[in-house]
């Protein structure tokens, strides 16, 4: 316990730079504040600042001390902090970044609910129609689609979604409805462009296998609301994601292509930089995600996330 006080103390003292500044705070005098620092040296047998009668700066051996002390206090803080976080409510700034479509139609709502809910958080929402980077542009947290990202960031899913195949009545009425993979060459088929995914190839997945299929077609676009409504209006066949195209398929003005292929899945993620540990207001706001898109938008309303 006297070993994480002295921490505490000395932490402070090379923060505020003088021992009048330290005695302030801690409501005592200079001379008790030095006393302390001598009987801390003492205990280590190392001198920790050097000080005059006008001004104090740390040793090499202060510096290494004072370097770890804020290590340690903070991995202390942490801790306490996860040991709460279920008791406590969040509080704090809360940044996330999330994508277009979702962004607006499904994450927007959900924060404002989270707010509701917490009202001593502060969130900020970016939406962009390009994943940015967490750490240079300093977001808490990442939504993210598909495949899981690199070992720098951690992630937990927080809601299953498939993409299907769809095209509306107009289209198939009129070009006939593919029957098989080898038959989507030949349609005119709508383009997403999407991160760094090839472009003009669709994958499916057949018993742990992948299968890319290379598709053409006259129309692309980075949002997935033009292309969806592209697909509306009879240009094309469209690979989406089913919380975007679900409502359409129960009211008959999107049908199903190729029911029994396996597009690559889009599962939803929370994604965030790796640190020692995560914030309690961040941890709650993904459980809440969770909760709140244990039934995501589907075709088939009796379908249970998986």
């Amino acid at each position: 316990m006297s070993q994480t006080l002295d921490l505490s103390f000395f932490h402070l003292l090379a923060n505020k730079g003088s021992l009048v500044a330290t005695a302030r705070e801690l409501g005592v005098t200079p001379p008790a504040v030095s006393k302390r620092l001598t009987a801390l040296e003492a205990r280590l047998g190392i001198r920790l600042v050097n000080r005059t009668t006008r001004s104090m700066s740390l040793t090499s051996e202060g510096e290494l001390y004072f370097s770890h002390a804020a290590r340690i206090l903070t991995q202390i803080d942490e801790l306490e902090q996860q040991l709460t976080s279920s008791r406590a409510a969040p509080k704090g700034l809360i940044r996330v970044n999330a994508s277009l479509g979702f962004g607006r139609r499904h994450i927007g709502p959900a924060l404002a609910a989270f707010f509701a809910q917490y009202p001593e958080v502060e969130i900020q929402l970016e939406i962009s129609d390009h994943p940015l980077d967490l750490t240079t542009h300093g977001f808490d947290l990442g939504i993210r689609f598909g495949s899981l990202p690199d070992a720098a960031f951690h992630a937990r899913k927080i809601a299953s979604n498939r993409r299907l195949l769809c095209a509306s009545p107009l289209y198939l009425d009129k070009h006939g409805t593919p029957q098989k993979l080898a038959d989507l060459p030949q349609h005119n088929c709508i383009f997403i462009r999407q991160n760094e995914s090839p472009y003009g190839v669709w994958s499916f997945t057949h018993g742990g296998h992948t299968e890319n299929i290379k598709v053409q077609g006259a129309l692309g676009c980075n949002d997935g609301e033009v292309a969806l409504n592209w697909a509306l209006e009879g240009y094309g066949i469209l690979l989406r994601a089913e919380w975007d195209i679900a409502r359409y398929v129960r009211s008959g003005r999107l049908r199903l292509v190729l029911e029994d292929q396996t597009p690559t899945r889009a599962d939803v993620y929370a994604v965030y930089p790796q640190q020692l540990h995560l914030s309690a207001r961040v941890r709650c706001l993904i459980d809440f995600l969770i909760e709140r898109f244990k039934h995501l938008d589907k075709v088939d309303e009796g379908l249970v996330s998986e």
